[in-house]
């Protein structure tokens, strides 16, 4: 959370969190600090202790602020529909859509029940990687407009100095935040869209936990398909690899204009590896770079795209920030192994196989019909032979027959050999 916000004197949150807690703070817990421990746009954080003896934050949603935000994106709704009637330009970069995802973001991270889910969710996620924590949510007392949550003790990753001074390794830190990023976006498929600074924090090895990340503020967390990982992956790939044609074949993919002359993706493409294609993968230069490209050739992203990118390169800002030789592609470069090996598995997955199993199935039980159909049409369409020539057209009619047939009483026998392996294996 940024703590450059205003903040507001805890009576007038009162009414807020006795409505939300059933009783006033000072029942509830052991201990409430009324003075604020950080404040947002959104909320503001007070510390707190359970009886038990837990220290935990209490995060207040600020009165009235969803009334002021639908009417803010009530506002931007109508501007954007009215930019994209007035210019072709700005409809090409359809505004109402992106609109449309800022306002999903803004109303979710409103809800603090969403956030909780969204801890549990990536806590779970990250359950292997030992030095990132995650907020334990404490549900008895957490609900639309008050959040409690465990109190996490670190220093946020804004200067290097600080760090050291605490005995933490910026470089550390560095590979292990982007050993998190890419694990989020391009292994689990559920990443933090807004890393920043404020909800970061490094954690000093005394602590429980330390010598590591903890992620905070999860109200805005994004989703990537296994497709769109695997699209990533292979934009990156193919960026870092010199190819320029591999960069080309992505952005097509990910044109919302329709077919786009290969040419105007080329000329993109290779001026993007000119300038990042070799070297320290910088993605802060890299996305400047890439945008107004893209603005130039007239290619717009999906939103969903663009939300990646904007965590991504908020993470790299970070992390170059306190590690100024901090370089992602050699994070790519040790993950790379466990990248393909996920998709592999996610590929190779019981269920996934099962579903292609029985798509093939269903072509196998029908060839039969197929083949005397097409059998039936080749035979009503084609006149009796008087030449050598139409003698051979028909031959080759025939052979392509015994063709398709050969290869779907092929298809047949590896499907019964793929169910049979299934079965072993499952």
């Amino acid at each position: 959370m940024q703590s450059d916000a205003p903040r507001l004197p805890f009576e007038t949150l009162r009414g807020e969190v006795e409505a939300a807690l059933g009783g006033p703070p000072e029942s509830v817990f052991a201990r409430f600090d009324t003075e604020p421990l950080a404040a947002a746009s959104i909320a503001q954080v007070h510390r707190a202790r359970l009886h038990d003896g837990t220290e935990v934050v209490v995060k207040i949603r600020r009165p009235g602020i969803r009334a002021r935000m639908e009417a803010d994106l009530r506002l931007m709704r109508h501007l954007g529909a009215l930019a994209e009637a007035r210019s072709a330009a700005v409809r090409r970069m359809k505004p109402a859509a992106m609109i449309e995802q800022l306002g999903r973001e803004i109303l979710d991270e409103l809800d603090f029940t969403a956030e909780g889910r969204n801890a549990d969710l990536l806590r779970a996620d990250l359950a292997s990687l030992e030095r990132i924590t995650v907020p334990r949510i404490h549900w008895e007392w957490t609900g639309e407009q008050v959040l409690v949550m465990d109190y996490i003790e670190g220093i946020a990753p804004r200067d290097p100095a600080v760090l050291k001074a605490a005995g933490i390794d910026p470089s550390r830190i560095a590979a292990l935040g982007a050993e998190l990023v890419l694990e989020m976006v391009l292994v689990n498929g559920r990443f933090h869209a807004d890393p920043h600074p404020g909800n970061l924090l490094c954690l000093p090895p005394q602590v429980p936990g330390g010598d590591g990340l903890a992620l905070l503020d999860l109200g805005s967390v994004g989703f990537v398909s296994p497709r769109r990982q695997h699209e990533f992956l292979t934009f990156i790939l193919a960026l870092r690899s010199g190819d320029p044609g591999g960069v080309a074949d992505m952005l097509a993919t990910w044109s919302q204009d329709g077919e786009v002359p290969r040419e105007k993706l080329l000329r993109a493409s290779e001026r993007l590896v000119s300038r990042h294609g070799t070297g320290a993968l910088v993605l802060n230069a890299m996305v400047a770079d890439f945008f107004p490209l893209l603005r130039q050739e007239g290619l717009v992203l999906p939103p969903d795209l663009v939300l990646i990118f904007k965590a991504m390169v908020t993470m790299d800002g970070v992390l170059s920030g306190i590690a100024p030789d901090f370089d992602l592609s050699e994070a790519l470069s040790r993950m790379r192994g466990r990248l393909v090996a996920s998709r592999l598995s996610r590929l190779a997955a019981p269920d996934k196989l099962e579903t292609a199993l029985l798509e093939l199935s269903r072509v196998a039980e029908e060839a039969p019909r197929f083949l005397r159909a097409a059998t039936a049409r080749m035979e009503a369409s084609s006149p009796p032979a008087r030449e050598s020539g139409r003698d051979s057209g028909r031959e080759g009619g025939t052979a392509r027959a015994v063709s398709r047939a050969g290869w779907l009483i092929g298809g047949a026998v590896v499907i019964h050999a793929a169910a049979d392996l299934l079965v072993h294996w499952t």
